[in-house]
């Protein structure tokens, strides 16, 4: 006996990354798996299907998905997909359920027992099944090496001959997963950085960090590691705070991404007028709308002479760290479920409990992620202390 497992080749825009990579194979079949994977699932990362030991290769998706108990994505898959999968089949895949409807819909009418990666609990024993924190450090680290090949200087002092030139100043707006892996990656680099976000108990992880904190006196604390709103006179406070570092930085990273939910807006085109010349903003939620009012998702603005860097899925341009990453989160909550060959789903285990999504026809979970309107919004870090995350 067998769990038949199909690995989808993700066909979304801008994704290159693959749910399964090849130092994941044997630990799957060791569980029971037998794997098979659509042609071609790793080009874009350059990983060719010869480098897959006990894999089967299919073209046709149809026939890949068809007697699947067990089918693996990054992107929600397309509807066709769901609709050519059998009956009480098992999708693990990110599926930001409220802009997905027709998807939900579509895996309640097929009885699809789906596992949400975006829903694993931010719980220490879920932490080696956290994509959204495995895909946001690396995000961080991007949007760092990102700002400083578009900034026209360096970011650590240098000293030569002709005199000295640097450091420049960055500021980090979010302290979650991407957030203090950016202000780890840019201090490494030997710029001078800040970090920002209204929930206070984060200063200890930026100092950790070699940054500075940006104090506004707004304690902002939500419900499960997110922040509340804002009051309008609370924003007003904060923004006369931040408009003066965000006007003497040179670099300024924002991480305010709120999975499946618009993001919120944290830096105005006021304050964009008035920043230095030759300064970048690398909006790391372009995806969600940006942080930044003058943001163009996918685009790089010109506003003034600032710099505006908006990239869509950040996680996919690292793709073959971003792959690694993955395939591990999905194997360890494969692990929970998969015992002797079999699926075994308790649900009296937390993590399934609360990442499952649907079930028999019925929705088993909340469908929406917990909304949080600041700049805390990517997904909060829950290692400390901090420098464990970077």
């Amino acid at each position: 006996m067998y769990v038949n497992v199909a690995v989808l080749k993700e066909t979304q825009p801008h994704e290159r990354r693959v749910a399964l990579v090849p130092s994941v194979v044997p630990k799957l079949v060791k569980l029971g798996a037998k794997l098979h994977m659509q042609a071609g699932a790793g080009n874009a990362i350059k990983l060719a299907d010869a480098a897959f030991k006990d894999v089967t290769f299919m073209a046709d998706r149809k026939e890949l998905v068809a007697d699947a108990d067990v089918v693996l994505a990054v992107q929600p898959p397309a509807l066709e997909v769901i609709n050519q999968m059998k009956e009480g089949a098992i999708l693990i895949s990110f599926i930001y359920a409220n802009r997905e409807p027709a998807l939900v819909q579509l895996l309640l009418d097929k009885k699809i027992t789906c596992f949400a990666m975006e829903r694993v609990p931010r719980i220490t024993r879920a932490q080696a099944m956290d994509a959204l924190s495995s895909q946001s450090a690396l995000a961080g680290y991007y949007a760092v090496q990102l700002g400083a090949t578009t900034l026209g200087r360096v970011l650590p002092k240098i000293t030569t001959a002709a005199g000295a030139i640097g450091p420049a100043k960055v500021l980090v707006m979010g302290l979650g997963v991407a957030g203090l892996e950016a202000l780890a990656t840019a201090h490494r680099l030997g710029a001078v950085t800040e970090g920002y976000d209204v929930r206070p108990e984060t200063q200890e992880q930026a100092l950790s960090l070699g940054a500075t904190f940006v104090e506004t006196g707004i304690d902002a604390r939500g419900k499960g590691g997110y922040a509340r709103e804002l009051t309008v006179d609370e924003k007003a406070k904060v923004a006369v705070v931040l408009t003066r570092h965000i006007q003497a930085a040179d670099l300024v990273i924002t991480t305010a991404a709120i999975p499946g939910r618009v993001a919120p807006k944290l830096i105005s085109k006021e304050q964009v007028a008035g920043m230095k010349a030759g300064a970048v903003i690398v909006d790391l939620s372009a995806d969600g709308g940006g942080n930044c009012e003058d943001t163009r998702p996918g685009e790089t603005a010109h506003i003034g002479q600032v710099t505006i860097l908006a990239p869509l899925n950040v996680p996919s341009l690292l793709g073959e760290d971003a792959s690694e990453l993955y395939s591990k989160n999905q194997y360890n909550l494969l692990a929970l479920m998969m015992k002797d060959n079999v699926v075994k789903i308790d649900w009296d285990d937390e993590i399934l409990a609360k990442t499952v999504l649907t079930h028999a026809g019925e929705m088993k979970s909340e469908a929406v992620t917990p909304h949080a309107t600041s700049a805390s919004g990517d997904h909060a870090a829950k290692a400390k202390p901090a420098t464990k995350v970077a």
